[in-house]
């Protein structure tokens, strides 16, 4: 039996607590990774509000990991002992249609990714005085070890520092894949990113990689819209009523090829203006993560067909992360894609609550726990 210390909630609303937790010995398709670097993701703090009920806790949360492969279970081939990996919270099985298609983000796999018991077989393998704990995505890397299966890993070059590997394995991933494959943006559009976190300063990266002429960014803490033009914006505004008037102005009424949002959390009544902000024939991308129980949203229906808009949702960026994580790193390696410069304050392991409260009042861009 392994142990290791882990940052579990107990419940919504609650802190996170350390504790050890026990967990089994790998098996057949199993990877036992010590993880080394885990970003501080707003998906987790969705957890610790309710907005993302699960249905088991305790939870370890933290699924924007990066490690080092200790040992294998029987059958695994992709990675060995000593590999350096990201953690992929959207399993690649490689079988299933999406993953024959290309569309390892809508692997079959994720339709276990909040079961109790490991992706591989079902069975319960951690536990706390041997009571079940669970954890987020199938992952749980807010922990200084941990099992996961095979295809939930990618294996990546060492050279790579250990937060920039973590930093792709989510947030980046998501949000560049909301600008360059959701979005589809061309040289010259002009796009709008609303909400500048962790997700949408790496949508205004994405951008500015795929040749956006006009680059919006939104959001009501000044530092963030600092960020977002030392990333590439090109323009920012405190709200979207002074950016719907400012694009109005910038672009003699056109408005935005693509608008991104990548808000803390999605509410219905900020589609509308998202849609506003969109030019005719343009498209709005929904990365954001709402309440699991917002069921509406406002939309004009007469102008979203009479001006040919789309609305399209986006998971990981709409790319598969065995191809988008390597493809990333490689931008980053050649100085395309800015990572280091993400990076606001490194925390430890028991100072989860600290970085989470961090990002709440706005002080950082990202933080990343460092074991």
């Amino acid at each position: 039996m392994i142990s290791t210390r882990a940052a579990l909630l107990y419940g919504p609303g609650e802190e996170y607590k350390i504790d050890t937790v026990e967990i089994d010995e790998p098996g057949p398709g199993e990877v036992l990774v010590e993880i080394r670097a885990c970003g501080l993701c707003h998906s987790d703090e969705h957890v610790r509000t309710g907005d993302m009920p699960l249905p088991h806790y305790p939870v370890i949360c933290g699924h924007e990991g990066a490690g080092e492969v200790a040992q294998v279970g029987p059958g695994v081939t992709s990675v060995a002992p000593g590999d350096h990996v990201a953690l992929a919270f959207i399993p690649s099985c490689g079988s299933c249609a999406s993953c024959r298609t290309g569309r390892g983000f809508l692997c079959d796999m994720g339709m276990k990714l909040f079961d109790t018991g490991m992706i591989t077989d079902g069975r319960i393998a951690h536990r706390i005085s041997g009571a079940p704990v669970a954890r987020f995505a199938q992952l749980g890397a807010f922990a200084e070890r941990q099992l996961v299966a095979e295809s939930s890993v990618v294996k990546v070059d060492p050279e790579i520092p250990w937060p920039a590997v973590a930093l792709v394995s989510c947030g980046v991933a998501t949000g560049f894949g909301s600008a360059v494959s959701r979005a589809g943006v061309r040289a010259g559009d002009t796009v709008a990113v609303l909400g500048i976190g962790g997700v949408g300063i790496s949508a205004v990266q994405g951008a500015r990689v795929a040749g956006a002429r006009r680059i919006i960014a939104v959001d009501p803490v000044e530092f963030k819209r600092e960020q977002a033009l030392r990333f590439g914006a090109t323009h920012a505004y405190p709200s979207l009523d002074e950016a719907i008037a400012g694009v109005g102005q910038l672009t003699w009424g056109q408005m935005c090829d693509s608008v991104i949002c990548t808000f803390g959390v999605m509410r219905g009544e900020l589609l509308e203006p998202a849609l506003t902000l969109t030019a005719k024939g343009g498209t709005c991308v929904v990365t954001s993560v709402a309440p699991m129980a917002q069921a509406q949203a406002d939309v004009n229906l007469f102008l979203l067909s009479m001006m040919n808009k789309e609305i399209k949702g986006c998971l990981y960026g709409s790319e598969s992360p065995r191809v988008q994580i390597p493809r990333l790193l490689n931008l980053y390696r050649d100085g395309v894609l800015k990572l280091d410069e993400l990076i606001t304050e490194t925390y430890r392991l028991d100072q989860v609550n600290q970085g989470y409260a961090d990002i709440e009042a706005g002080r950082i861009l990202r933080g990343v726990l460092t074991f």
